[in-house]
């Protein structure tokens, strides 16, 4: 029988440390128990894919400014064009698939701005190329929100509605889905897949040293009138927040997520000129957990500063932005650290932190037994996926591990990568 063709597709290679490392879990999870499989992607940033993860991979928009905002006449025909482009793109590339895997991300909300015509378009060619070509595509532990833009809830919900396969990676996302009409009885929920890979650990840091996970957060899709206006009140609130902690002499170590988040650093240590404030510069979700591990408590913003926190069992509290972090946070046990990133109290926050240190002991425990449970949970959904998408395969025993299964080891999966050109895009999805 000759090896299955898998196709990964998403914003991908773009910036994003969370996308990535979703990724990383489900090429494990092939190498693993699919081994034969050749896999290659469609996705933001072909060239950082290719490089880190050894696969082929091709860019997702025909068009190479899809990201950047069109003003001049050439730029608005150049994305129109490539709107019609991207469709026969898209077919042919998942033609050449047997089936494809959407691995994770936000790919079903809109908790971060967020265009119609660009992911979401991107996702409906996706899933309406799968059902007309006859190539399954699964959405894998994705998010989803309720969206309140009627173009972008039709392609969602339409893209949802197509795919062979839906998981979700918390309760309200499966809850979003159903009320926006999706039929979600068969639908599965696991935690977030970056709870397969390795935990990575570094050594205890400097003694009361605090990592501060932020974000280029300026509200969600529906928040674009009052943007710039909740972007100076997180920024205030988490500088205010950072200033309290230094003045008391503990240690601030400043992490991201994404590239954008790159001025709200700059911004910081400007107003907090302190030794005591550093950055560090996290290229992976490895590079993340050896962060916030070192750490005796994480307050962060990101959804995947979070998981990597809490992975490494580190009290943590959460800004949170939307409903996917504070059911995060309840699945590991914190649902009362959660506070609200569109309204930063620094007084109210700093009351928070020093309760999570109080009883930081007692949380430490309770992470390491939900991370546990997690890790079962997502073996589960793994065997669920290998039931749907590889039905041959599913009554074989699993191939013997062997190797490395985090996102580095490449030796076990098949791939016919090549080098592409770099692309411009943006990442939308959180």
């Amino acid at each position: 029988m000759s090896a299955a063709r898998v196709g990964v597709f998403g914003l991908l290679g773009s910036g994003n440390l969370g996308n990535d490392g979703s990724l990383g879990a489900v090429l494990a999870y092939l190498r693993r128990d699919h081994p034969q499989a050749v896999v290659e992607a469609l996705c933001g940033g072909p060239e950082a894919v290719t490089a880190r993860f050894g696969i082929r991979a091709t860019r997702l928009h025909w068009y190479r400014g899809e990201y950047r905002t069109a003003s001049r006449a050439g730029a608005i025909a150049g994305k129109g064009l490539g709107k019609l482009v991207d469709v026969f793109r898209t077919a042919a590339w998942v033609r050449r698939q047997d089936v494809v895997i959407v691995p994770g991300m936000g790919v079903l909300e809109a908790t971060l701005p967020l265009r119609p015509w660009g992911f979401p378009y991107s996702l409906f060619l996706l899933c309406a190329s799968g059902r007309l070509l006859g190539t399954r595509v699964a959405l894998v532990g994705v998010g989803a929100a309720l969206i309140g833009n009627r173009a972008t809830r039709t392609l969602v919900r339409w893209s949802a509605r197509l795919a062979a396969y839906r998981s979700y990676r918390d309760g309200p996302s499966r809850e979003a889905m159903r009320a926006m009409g999706v039929d979600t009885a068969r639908d599965e929920v696991c935690p977030d897949l970056a709870f397969s890979l390795p935990t990575v650990r570094a050594p205890l840091g400097a003694p009361g040293q605090v990592c501060v996970g932020v974000m280029d957060f300026h509200g969600g899709d529906d928040d674009r009138a009052r943007a710039e206006e909740i972007h100076r009140r997180y920024l205030d609130g988490v500088i205010r927040f950072v200033r309290a902690l230094v003045e008391e002499g503990r240690p601030v170590r400043l992490l991201t997520g994404d590239g954008c988040d790159a001025p709200v650093v700059a911004a910081i240590l400007g107003a907090v000129d302190s030794p005591l404030v550093t950055a560090a510069e996290p290229a992976s979700l490895d590079d993340l957990m050896r962060e916030t591990s070192a750490a005796g408590t994480v307050v962060a913003t990101r959804y995947h500063n979070l998981i990597c926190a809490l992975k490494t069992g580190t009290p943590t509290l959460a800004l949170s932005y939307a409903t996917k972090s504070e059911a995060l946070m309840a699945r590991m046990g914190l649902g009362a650290y959660c506070h609200p990133a569109r309204e930063v109290d620094a007084e109210r926050l700093l009351e928070q932190f020093r309760e999570l240190e109080k009883r930081a002991p007692e949380l430490r425990r309770t992470l390491a037994e939900r991370n546990r449970v997690a890790v079962e949970q997502l073996e589960s959904q793994f065997t669920a996926l290998t039931a749907a998408l590889f039905p041959a395969a599913a009554g074989h025993d699993r191939p013997d591990a062997g190797a490395g299964t985090g996102p580095e080891a490449r030796t076990d999966i098949r791939s016919d990568a090549r080098p592409d050109a770099r692309a411009d895009a943006r990442q939308e999805t959180p």
